[in-house]
This record gives structure tokens, C-alpha cells and sequence, in this order.
């Protein structure tokens, strides 16, 4: 496969990954503000879904593409923008496992209070509450990945 492919490939999967991410993350965070529990349940679904379907091929394929690039260019490891995005990468997925796992609880849990048509219990809200948080340091690290993307320097490449 050449570097160009690759890249495509890469930039593609770069746009899935987060499109995905910040589409889920609003609307999962717009139902919840909505109060509305049946549309909570639907909306979280959803979002589990989109994270199966979309977010979790394209982190595997991230670094897979990513590092078959800079071993296309030959570049070390522990060049500074390679070195960082890696980081950031890993960060970014510390904080993405446990929102995928209070996503999957917070379905659940979801799902029966709209079948019994009670309110969402006060454990759903903490939930909530982290899984914001932690998204906030998740979607910071990849906005600089895609920085570092397009800034990096290569040399004896324009990009």
C-alpha cells in the first residue's frame, strides 16, 4: 500500500472517529438534558451502537494506518509530533474505555426505567456526570492529535 493510500485511508478514519464521537457525545448529552426518558433510553442505545459501528473499528485502525506511515517514512518513534500523538492517542483511549462502559450501564439502566416509566435513579446522573468528564480530556487529546496531524513536519516532505 503506498504512503498516499494510507494517508487517505488514515485522514478518512480520522474524520469517522471523530465525527462519530462529537455527533454521539451531543446527542447523548442533549437527551439527557431533555429529561425525557423514553428518548434517553432510544438515544443511548443509539450511542452504543455508533461506538461498535463506527468508533471502535476506527481506533483500531488509527494507530495501525498511523504507524504504518511513519514506518513507510522510516521515521523514529520518538520523533516529538509521532512521540506526542501516540501519547495523546493513549490518553484519549484511557478515558474512551470507561465512557463506553458507563455508556452500556447507563443504556441499561435507561431501558428499564422508560419500560417501567419511572424516573432515571440518581446512580444514572453520576454516571452521567462522569462520562462527561471524562470525555472532556478524551476529545481535547484527539483535537491535538488532529493538530499534530496537520502541523507535523516530515522532512523532505511538504506534509
Amino acid at each position: 500500500m503506498t504512503y498516499t493510500v494510507l494517508k487517505t485511508l488514515h485522514i478518512f478514519s480520522m474524520v469517522l472517529l471523530f465525527g462519530t464521537g462529537l455527533g454521539s457525545a451531543f446527542y447523548k448529552w442533549m437527551a439527557d438534558r431533555s429529561g425525557n426518558v423514553a428518548h434517553i433510553a432510544v438515544t443511548n442505545r443509539h450511542v452504543v451502537l455508533a461506538d461498535w459501528v463506527f468508533t471502535a473499528p476506527t481506533v483500531i485502525f488509527q494507530p495501525i494506518s498511523g504507524l504504518g506511515m511513519v514506518y513507510l517514512l522510516k521515521l523514529p518513534l520518538a520523533t516529538p509530533w509521532v512521540a506526542a500523538s501516540l501519547f495523546l492517542f493513549v490518553l484519549a483511549g484511557v478515558c474512551w474505555l470507561p465512557v463506553v462502559w458507563l455508556q452500556i450501564r447507563m443504556q441499561k439502566i435507561a431501558t428499564i426505567a422508560a419500560g417501567q416509566e419511572s424516573p432515571l435513579p440518581a446512580i444514572y446522573w453520576r454516571m452521567a456526570h462522569w462520562w462527561f468528564w471524562l470525555g472532556v480530556p478524551a476529545f481535547a487529546s484527539m483535537m491535538l492529535v488532529v493538530t499534530l496531524m496537520v502541523f507535523k513536519h516530515i522532512p523532505g516532505m511538504g506534509s
